[in-house]
Protein backbone atom coordinates (compact mmCIF):
# COMPACT_ATOMS: atom_id res chain seq x y z
CA UNK A 1 0.00 0.00 0.00
CA UNK A 2 1.01 3.33 -1.20
CA UNK A 3 -0.02 6.03 1.28
CA UNK A 4 -0.63 10.12 1.03
CA UNK A 5 0.20 11.38 4.32
CA UNK A 6 -0.70 15.60 5.21
CA UNK A 7 1.68 17.00 8.08
CA UNK A 8 -0.15 19.69 9.37
CA UNK A 9 -4.19 20.27 8.40
CA UNK A 10 -4.65 23.43 7.89
CA UNK A 11 -8.32 25.14 8.22
CA UNK A 12 -8.84 25.14 4.28
CA UNK A 13 -8.04 21.13 4.06
CA UNK A 14 -10.52 20.19 7.19
CA UNK A 15 -13.26 22.42 4.78
CA UNK A 16 -12.13 20.64 1.91
CA UNK A 17 -12.88 16.52 0.32
CA UNK A 18 -10.08 15.21 0.67
CA UNK A 19 -8.78 13.02 3.37
CA UNK A 20 -5.74 12.57 5.56
CA UNK A 21 -3.79 9.14 5.07
CA UNK A 22 -5.41 7.98 2.16
CA UNK A 23 -4.01 4.79 0.54
CA UNK A 24 -3.81 3.01 -2.86
CA UNK A 25 -2.82 0.09 -4.04
CA UNK A 26 -0.39 1.32 -6.79
CA UNK A 27 2.95 3.42 -6.65
CA UNK A 28 1.67 5.40 -9.81
CA UNK A 29 -2.18 6.37 -8.73
CA UNK A 30 -0.90 7.54 -5.37
CA UNK A 31 1.56 9.71 -7.11
CA UNK A 32 -0.71 10.98 -9.48
CA UNK A 33 -3.49 11.97 -6.37
CA UNK A 34 -0.84 13.51 -4.81
CA UNK A 35 0.47 15.57 -7.51
CA UNK A 36 -3.21 16.55 -7.60
CA UNK A 37 -4.08 17.33 -4.70
CA UNK A 38 -1.11 19.42 -4.06
CA UNK A 39 -2.12 21.45 -7.76
CA UNK A 40 -5.77 21.94 -6.26
CA UNK A 41 -4.23 22.99 -2.50
CA UNK A 42 -1.74 25.58 -4.23
CA UNK A 43 -3.92 26.90 -6.53
CA UNK A 44 -7.88 26.64 -4.94
CA UNK A 45 -7.27 27.03 -0.63
CA UNK A 46 -6.47 31.00 0.62
CA UNK A 47 -3.09 30.91 -0.35
CA UNK A 48 -1.59 31.76 3.26
CA UNK A 49 0.30 28.33 3.20
CA UNK A 50 2.13 26.23 0.31
CA UNK A 51 2.20 22.48 -0.31
CA UNK A 52 4.83 20.54 -1.38
CA UNK A 53 5.47 17.24 -2.26
CA UNK A 54 8.04 14.42 -1.18
CA UNK A 55 8.49 10.78 -1.24
CA UNK A 56 9.26 8.58 1.62
CA UNK A 57 9.23 4.59 0.83
CA UNK A 58 5.70 3.80 0.45
CA UNK A 59 4.95 7.29 2.04
CA UNK A 60 3.67 10.45 -0.19
CA UNK A 61 4.53 13.70 2.46
CA UNK A 62 2.10 16.86 1.72
CA UNK A 63 4.05 19.60 3.91
CA UNK A 64 2.33 22.85 4.51
CA UNK A 65 4.39 25.45 4.97
CA UNK A 66 4.18 27.93 7.54
CA UNK A 67 2.13 31.25 6.91
CA UNK A 68 3.88 34.32 6.02
CA UNK A 69 4.58 36.68 9.45
CA UNK A 70 4.60 39.86 7.44
CA UNK A 71 0.78 38.93 5.89
CA UNK A 72 -0.60 37.29 9.79
CA UNK A 73 -2.91 34.11 10.41
CA UNK A 74 -5.46 33.36 8.18
CA UNK A 75 -7.58 32.82 11.06
CA UNK A 76 -7.86 29.52 10.70
CA UNK A 77 -7.37 28.71 14.28
CA UNK A 78 -4.38 26.16 13.25
CA UNK A 79 -1.04 28.54 12.82
CA UNK A 80 -0.16 28.66 17.10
Amino acid sequence: MFTINIDKECGCFKKSDFENNMSFETNDYALMQANLMIKHMNSEFCGKHGFTLTENGNTFQITTSEPEKSGGCCGGGHCS
